[in-house]
């Protein structure tokens, strides 16, 4: 969900995001991937991403921030998936350690188990 993941596949530009973690923190998050060549044709590039950010209140002070229209809605975004506190994301890619699941065999939703 978090931009700075896509920014390793578009190093060529600046990504911005309006984004709201779990503890309701709203900030304006930068990223920008680099690639730096290897020293030979057999090892592959190496790929890194740069992100920065501040809180949305600060958001007048960056130039990148112009364009996100602060104020509007956030992407939620969380640390980990498995520390997510976020029972509703599509994006889970694993369940919370601290939390039981449920998996009902006659219901699909965006993630295969329910967090309870």
């Amino acid at each position: 969900m978090w931009i700075v993941h896509e920014a390793v596949a578009i190093p060529d530009r600046i990504l911005t995001q309006l984004i709201e973690t779990t503890d309701g923190i709203r900030y304006v998050s930068m990223a920008k991937g680099l690639v730096k060549p290897s020293e030979t044709y057999t090892r592959p590039a190496r790929r890194y991403a740069v992100a920065l950010g501040c809180e949305e209140a600060n958001a007048s002070e960056f130039i990148y921030a112009d364009a996100l229209g602060t104020g509007g809605t956030a992407t939620p975004i969380g640390t980990s998936c498995r520390i997510c506190l976020r029972t509703d994301c599509d994006q889970r890619a694993f369940p919370p350690t601290a939390s039981e699941i449920r998996v009902d065999p006659d219901r699909r939703g965006a993630v295969p188990y329910e967090v309870v």
